[in-house]
């Protein structure tokens, strides 16, 4: 017999052709015997919109939950909404790709049923994801949402108004004044994510560093610069309007200028699992077509 896990089940509720995948997941931790808790917005899809049958040993809402391993089904989205419902709880967290590139939740709906095997013999390893903490100081500064990023913290301009100016200090001392359409701090884990569309460099996980690349710079001779994870960054804003946008992982908040921004490294980690013939070259080459010769 085997062993008894608990699996945490969070998904993406808006692919609809997607939901085989699904059913297969199902099957598979059935036969395993496994326990499974289901997150209530993603069983009412699966349930009424989907009309899936699934056996689930309880439904859970908001971050009242425990689990041995989360599995998020969807692109890198779901997998960034998975990690926020995680918080600090310290269980790793497994994508299933059903999505497009897929960074994060790299495990193909093919490889379901050896994945699931190799979690149960203990054949996978985990990796250790930063996290960024953002903290605020100013007049009606406290955000409303989860404060913590796995990817990237972007500071932006509002609709379509003009550039803002954004001040970054490194432990207290002064860096450079940007005058841009924003500016992005991320982590290793959101080099590949919205950093890498505006030109910010692709960084290994695990390198201890935080990036800094603006986002439609004014200026030409501004470039994305890495720093290590340790410092603390202090964001003060100017902008036309009198406000900005913060957005965590793509989480969006209006803040006004009188808001100073503080980041950090969060005091935990976010845990993902891999296969062990997974890696994080290995996923620049097949996702990014490193070394296709184009021409082929």
């Amino acid at each position: 017999m085997a062993e008894k896990v608990k699996f945490a089940l969070f998904g993406n509720i808006h692919q609809p052709k997607k939901s085989s995948s699904v059913v297969q997941l199902i099957s598979v931790l059935k036969e395993y015997e496994a326990e499974l808790y289901v997150d209530a917005t993603f069983y009412k899809y699966l349930t009424q919109e989907q009309g899936i049958d699934i056996k689930a040993t309880n439904i859970f809402e908001g971050e009242d939950f425990n689990a041995d391993i989360a599995i998020s089904m969807g692109g890198d989205g779901t997998f960034l909404a998975t990690a926020a419902r995680i918080r600090d709880k310290n269980i790793p967290i497994l994508g299933i790709n059903t999505g497009r590139l897929g960074f994060l939740a790299d495990i193909t709906p093919e490889e379901i049923k050896e994945c699931i095997s190799d979690l149960y013999s203990h054949t996978y390893r985990i990796d250790e994801r930063s996290v960024i903490e953002v903290q605020t100081e100013g007049n009606a500064s406290s955000l409303q949402g989860y404060p913590f990023a796995l990817n990237e913290v972007a500071v932006l301009k509002r609709d379509n108004s003009s550039m803002i100016s954004i001040r970054v200090e490194v432990d207290g001392e002064f860096l450079a004044t940007y005058q841009a359409d924003g500016l992005i701090i991320n982590t290793p884990t959101g080099s590949t994510g919205y950093a890498l569309s505006v030109g910010g460099p692709i960084i290994v996980p695990q390198s201890g560093t935080f990036c800094i690349t603006p986002v439609a710079s004014h200026s030409l001779n501004a470039r994305p610069i890495t720093l290590r994870d340790q410092v603390e960054l202090t964001l003060t804003v100017e902008s036309r309007n009198h406000n900005f946008l913060v957005a965590i992982d793509g989480r969006s908040e209006a803040c006004s200028d009188t808001t100073k921004l503080i980041l950090r490294r969060a005091p935990y980690n976010i845990k993902v699992i891999q296969r062990k013939k997974h890696s994080f070259y290995s996923t620049l080459r097949e996702k990014l077509m490193w070394g296709a010769d184009p021409r082929e």
